[in-house]
């Protein structure tokens, strides 16, 4: 048995400005100081915010600077113990920990859970003259947001005794389900030997040159996940009922109003945005004719969708994609370098591939005070290069955001994607800029399209998926069958007739984190690529006098809403040119795609 060996082995995050180990004692220090914190906080302050006429604006002040404090501190651990976890979710010190630390800080939070209660339950009126006060202007936008929450909030010991249950109940499933997805071993045989890979190891093939090869890692992928339909199902099946139990408990009148208000956007400008997205797959089915006649094939099947169109794009080494995106990086400002760099030099990055770790990528944003964590699996494709700089984007975003308080430092889904897509354009245009061979070129632009295409047209399947599955859990229970069933119907009008979806494909919803973890979260790919490719083409007509208003987005992170602080460059996301804007650069590189492959085959 063989497994990859890629050039970011050795790649790993160093924790140690949070802790130093699962067992450093300043861990139960900090949640027992964390705890008397609290208990001291509940002693000093309950009772004395839903009073008549409302508290005095610099009581609330010192409420909610104190409530700050306690979280940031909690905050620190959490984040470590969900670092350390997913570096090595196979280590039992790691699943304890993680554990032991969502115990203790659902404890901690349930003893402070009353201020939220409480203001929710204060008058409008003197709410209202609280929101107008200067001493609270740094809390406007907090305390606002808050108060939309009222008409689903339950009684304290209901809130109280959800937030313990969650422990045993969908946290516990979301836990199984990370365990075992990472457990997961996929034996390929190749050339006589059998590889057993991790599921990153095996994603990675889909984009590997041989068509054979990638129809066996697609083979294996879905064959080992159906091997597991059991649990994955069950508990699917379980996270969905629980979504929708909320939902009757708190009064949610749809499954997505939750995420709505969460992500501080109207149900009309989603589902306008999705329809438009939805009309366009004509661009997609465009697309993938195009690659096929440069594949050399009648039609794609599902597993050329992320083929290589030619053999000339090279290989690229984790040193080589460090230097790549510090000089895309760069070119757009040099704040941006800088601070990219210290990612790299202060090791906050984990980027090797290895058994036991988490699959995907992200960043963990921490408080104003820490830094952010990168998580990724390097796998020297050209196209993780664009992931590692989607992540540091997210990076630049938390690390600009650091002069905000913890309550307006981070951002809702709809903006949280903007720095990252940016990023990531950032290095495409560099890639295609610094490249001589044509073929070369092709690669890029088409690899960039296929990205492009799964972060707005597959994401909008997942959620359209996500729609269906909850409208089908409200008939009753769900099996495979029919979520695989399910699955298949969302995705077939993206592919239509110009991809064909083979029989494994039924299984492409059982490993998706997403579904498990943060319910419809997945239109905020959708809203981020699309609001990005607005933004970036904006910048291209601009230039560096567009370059300092953006940088004082990011530096806003979640002080306002998103309307107000995309207001400040010109964006409108009620007015639907806006998102056609975005429909239409994606529709510009299929041209350019088109035009440059007219031009080698001349």
């Amino acid at each position: 048995m063989t497994t990859q060996t890629f050039s970011a082995a050795g790649v790993r995050w160093d924790l140690g400005d949070l802790f130093a180990s699962y067992d450093d004692p300043r861990i139960d220090t900090t949640l027992t100081d964390c705890h008397k914190r609290a208990q001291a906080f509940a002693q000093q302050y309950r009772g004395t915010i839903a009073v008549a006429g409302g508290p005095g604006p610099e009581h609330l002040q010192d409420d909610i600077q104190e409530l700050e404090g306690l979280e940031g501190e909690l905050k620190r651990v959490i984040v470590f113990a969900d670092l350390l976890y997913a570096s090595d979710t196979a280590r039992p010190e790691c699943r304890d920990l993680k554990e032991r630390v969502e115990l203790a800080a659902t404890e901690i939070s349930n003893l402070v859970l009353f201020f939220d209660l409480e203001w929710m339950d204060l008058s409008d009126e003197a709410a209202a003259r609280l929101l107008d006060h200067p001493t609270l202007a740094g809390y406007h936008h907090y305390l606002r947001q808050a108060r939309r929450w009222r008409p689903h909030k339950l009684s304290e010991p209901e809130e109280r005794l959800l937030n313990e249950r969650d422990n045993t109940g969908r946290r516990a499933f979301a836990r199984i389900f990370t365990e075992l997805t990472t457990s997961l071993r996929f034996p390929m045989d190749r050339n006589g030997n059998t590889d057993v890979l991790s599921m990153s190891e095996v994603l990675a093939l889909v984009y590997h040159k041989e068509r054979e090869v990638r129809r066996r890692a697609y083979t294996t992928l879905f064959a080992v996940l159906s091997k597991h339909d059991l649990v994955l199902t069950s508990t699917y099946e379980t996270l969905v009922q629980d979504h929708l139990t909320m939902d009757r408990l708190r009064g949610f009148h749809h499954p997505m109003a939750e995420r709505h208000l969460e992500n501080e956007i109207d149900p009309q400008a989603v589902e306008q945005m999705m329809a438009a997205t939805e009309a366009h797959y004509g661009i997609a089915h465009r697309y993938f004719r195009v690659k096929a006649r440069l594949l050399g094939l009648p039609a794609l099947a599902l597993f050329d969708q992320y083929a290589p169109v030619s053999d000339a794009l090279p290989a690229c080494p984790f040193d080589r994609a460090r230097d790549i995106v510090l000089e895309a990086f760069d070119a757009f400002s040099p704040s941006f370098r800088q601070i990219a760099r210290q990612f790299f030099e202060g090791r906050w990055i984990d980027a090797e591939v290895r058994q036991g770790k988490r699959g995907g990528a992200f960043c963990a944003s921490t408080t104003p005070g820490l830094h952010p964590y990168i998580l990724c699996n390097y796998t020297d494709n050209l196209r993780d290069v664009v992931t590692l700089a989607h992540e540091l984007g997210h990076g630049l975003h938390a690390f600009l955001a650091r002069t905000q308080t913890l309550f307006n430092y981070d951002t809702p889904l709809t903006t949280a994607e903007t720095a990252s897509v940016f990023a990531e354009f950032l290095v495409f245009d560099h890639l295609v800029r610094t490249q001589k061979d044509p073929q070369v070129r092709l690669a890029l632009i088409c690899g960039k399209i296929e990205d492009t295409f799964g972060t707005v047209f597959r994401q909008n399947v997942l959620t359209r998926f996500e729609q269906a599955i909850f409208e089908r859990r409200g008939k009753g229970r769900l099996t495979a069958e029919a979520i695989c069933e399910v699955w298949i119907e969302a995705n077939r009008p993206y592919y239509g007739d110009a991809v064909e979806m083979t029989d494994g494909y039924r299984w492409g919803w059982s490993y998706i984190p997403h579904f498990i973890h943060t319910r419809f979260y997945c239109y905020s790919y959708v809203f981020g690529e699309l609001l990005t490719l607005s933004l970036y083409r904006q910048y291209k007509e601009e230039g560096a006098p567009f370059v300092s208003r953006y940088i004082g987005l990011l530096e806003a992170g979640g002080s306002d809403s998103p309307a107000s602080l995309l207001r400040t460059l010109g964006v409108d996301f009620h007015d639907p040119a806006f998102w056609q804007k975005g429909l239409d650069e994606i529709r510009g590189l299929v041209e350019r795609a088109e035009e440059l492959a007219g031009e080698l085959r001349s």
